[in-house]
């Protein structure tokens, strides 16, 4: 009869033999190219036929139960914890996954519906953007450009530059919003204030900027000091439920991302306020076909975001009367700005390494990549919707201004 100890290990190896068999089958179907993977064993097994466009190396065996029922968490925290690891480009390797349509994380890994929202508070919405963008302004300017756009840039070829697409970006928006000199402008999530202080030196407006982020907002208002803008624009670290004044323009750059579900009607509420009559806003923001959160996202990168669905979107703005003027997606626009991005973080990895560990490299890397591939492949899109609050007649009867060269 063999000893108790024995039979417990053929027991253990009986029990991650079968976790491998499951493991095997759920990889079977996972990408849309051919593949290798390579098993903490040493074992090799190609994922279909023809050359193999990349590697997938799993240095530790992965739960099953984990995978099925957290997918993106697991396989994100062992890419971080280096348990897993991609011999190919990490971009390619998920539009793969997402190239699929019979793999399980096409649509189980798309949205996490299961995950029990943060409320976002006045103090839960200032913590959850500390969180991301209070990292430091040195660690974003190492990859972002020139003038430190944090948002998806706008390429009218495709030689146009990062610094190029931000600037097309800021004034795409300032012409849909038919400014005029002396108009008040409100910036909800101003990010570092390339948006006001282009509108302020461009079109001489009054323009607010309001940001939760102290890091930003320092920065801000340094670049309004040595532009001398200091009586043209004001930069200010407050939430714009916090806000009593009225405007005749607001407009909102990647921020409603951070609002959260159950306060998405108080935000077109107090945009609606914060709007004179005739006034226009545009909101400028990532979306998802039926609205929800990444979970390994929301762990790491943005606590307490998600992603409207544009059926939301709609509603809401319908719902406090706005008239929609316009709606535009500019889904390959963000992939290219991330992709720009995701090539920029490379080429700063010596200098990040002096201040950030290997996890948090990975981390970003993993991020800025996954992000590229899922609006490349309209796993996630972009939009502006243009609305105004009453009619606002004096905006021109066609597209046409938008597209003006000055």
């Amino acid at each position: 009869m063999l000893p108790h100890h024995a039979l417990d290990q053929d027991q253990v190896n009986n029990d991650r033999s079968m976790e491998k068999q499951l493991l095997k089958k759920l990889l079977k179907n996972l990408f849309s190219h051919t593949c290798s993977i390579q098993f903490w064993d040493g074992e090799e097994m190609i994922m279909g036929k023809g050359e193999i466009r990349f590697r997938i190396i799993l240095k530790e065996p992965l739960s099953i139960t984990e995978i099925l029922t957290n997918p993106s968490v697991t396989f994100g925290e062992a890419y971080m914890n280096r348990k897993l690891e991609f011999d190919g480009n990490i971009q390619e390797i998920i539009e793969s996954i997402y190239g699929n349509p019979k793999s399980f994380l096409r649509y189980k890994g798309r949205f996490s519906k299961i995950i029990k929202p943060m409320k976002n508070t006045l103090q839960n919405s200032k913590e959850n953007v500390k969180y991301h963008y209070d990292i430091g302004n040195d660690f974003y300017r190492l990859w972002l450009d020139k003038s430190m756009t944090y948002s998806c840039g706008y390429f009218t070829s495709d030689t146009d530059t990062l610094e190029q697409a931000q600037c097309n970006k800021v004034e795409y928006i300032l012409r849909k919003l038919n400014l005029r000199e002396g108009c008040t402008l409100l910036d909800i999530g101003c990010g570092w204030g390339e948006l006001v202080i282009t509108a302020a030196k461009k079109y001489k407006v009054k323009a607010l900027g309001i940001t939760l982020s102290r890091e930003q907002m320092e920065r801000a208002r340094e670049r309004i000091k040595e532009e001398g803008l200091e009586d043209h624009v004001r930069i200010a670290q407050m939430d714009y439920r916090q806000l009593q004044k009225r405007f005749d323009r607001v407009v909102s750059v990647g921020m409603i991302e951070h609002v959260g579900k159950e306060y998405l009607p108080e935000y077109f509420k107090n945009v609606h306020a914060l709007l004179k009559e005739g006034g226009i806003s545009l909101l400028h923001c990532i979306t998802s076909l039926k609205g929800g959160t990444n979970r390994w996202i929301d762990k790491y990168i943005f606590p307490g975001g998600y992603l409207p669905s544009i059926k939301e979107l709609i509603s809401y703005i319908s719902e406090e009367d706005f008239y929609l003027i316009d709606v535009e997606s500019l889904r390959r626009h963000y992939a290219k700005t991330l992709e720009h991005w995701a090539a920029n973080f490379e080429a700063s990895v010596p200098e990040i390494k002096k201040t950030k560990d290997e996890s948090f490299i990975r981390m970003w890397r993993l991020y800025l990549n996954s992000c590229a591939a899922s609006f490349k492949m309209g796993n996630i899109d972009i939009h502006q919707f243009l609305f105004t609050k009453g009619l606002a007649d004096e905006i021109p009867w066609t597209r046409d201004y938008l597209y003006e060269r000055k």
